[in-house]
């Protein structure tokens, strides 16, 4: 298994994700190659909770334009995992 730092790259800050964490759901942004096994692993020992559901979505990066040069790029591709954790369970991400 990989290391989990290299499966989990950061937690996702959003107001949608904010309003999730209420009910126990963290999204986090997470290698694209990394599989459903491999980030239900890497949470569960990264942050010692017992996870009950991991949902992925692949989201296309935005095109975006240079004004100036009138070039067009885009944004990376990035993969998502929303993470549902085992009732009484909870990660301190945020909390001060």
């Amino acid at each position: 298994m990989r290391d989990p730092t290299s499966i989990l790259i950061r937690p996702v800050i959003s107001e949608k994700s904010y309003a999730l964490m209420e009910s126990n759901v963290y999204v986090f942004l997470v290698d694209p190659r990394a599989t459903k096994i491999e980030i239900r692993k890497a949470v569960e020992e990264a942050f010692s909770v017992r996870v009950d559901k991991v949902n992925t979505m692949n989201r296309r990066g935005k095109l975006t334009r240079n004004r100036r040069t009138n070039t067009v790029g885009r944004k990376p591709d990035t993969k998502r995992a929303v993470v549902t954790l085992h009732p009484g369970d909870k990660i301190d991400l945020f909390e001060s």
